[in-house]
């Protein structure tokens, strides 16, 4: 897996995050930079550490399940962008009592980051270089959940549901190359 395949996925990861960070945005009034640098690391730090624990529990898996890696990879990303789509229609998971305090900046870093789990798992089972694919996958989310609390104190609910939309396609796109890569061209 290239880095350009990397970069999508962490792109896709990120949409999570990034949503609940304009939600954050819209919930804090005024744009506040400390507030904005706190959940970007929050988000991004649990974006990258995600990955990197699915990696260590499917590399331990690894001799069992290599004969369908590529179904695995396949299944996961594109319930994963499923779920991703179907819940941009909701409404944003941060109400006005989740606005501040680091207990549920946790919860939200974590509940974020689950599908990067899945994702790290798919990389035990693909040639990956897992510290690049989570440094990137961490940077990534960093940014734009950073980039997500400003324009949710500036723009509010008006890209949301575009984000996860565009992440759900990013991983069933990826997803479905995985698939397609290990069936006819392997």
């Amino acid at each position: 897996m290239g880095t350009w395949e990397i970069f999508a996925i962490a792109i896709g990861l990120a949409m999570d995050a990034f949503a609940v960070a304009i939600c954050r945005g819209l919930k804090n009034g005024k744009f506040k930079m400390s507030d904005a640098i706190i959940t970007a690391l929050f988000f991004g730090g649990f974006q990258a550490l995600m990955p990197l624990l699915g990696y260590l529990v499917g590399s331990t898996f690894e001799v069992y399940v290599t004969k369908f890696d590529h179904w695995i990879a396949f299944v996961l990303l594109v319930i994963i962008g499923f779920n991703m789509i179907k819940e941009a229609s909701s409404s944003c998971p941060v109400d006005d009592k989740q606005k501040s305090g680091i207990v549920n900046l946790i919860m939200l870093a974590i509940a974020t980051s689950i599908d990067a789990l899945a994702v790290g798992v798919n990389f035990a089972f693909l040639k990956v270089n897992v510290i690049l694919a989570v440094s990137v996958i961490g940077i990534t989310a960093f940014v734009l959940s950073f980039i997500g609390v400003g324009i949710g104190n500036l723009l509010g609910y008006k890209f949301k549901k575009s984000a996860e939309i565009f992440g759900g396609a990013i991983l069933i796109a990826m997803g479905t190359k995985i698939l397609v890569e290990h069936l006819f061209f392997a």
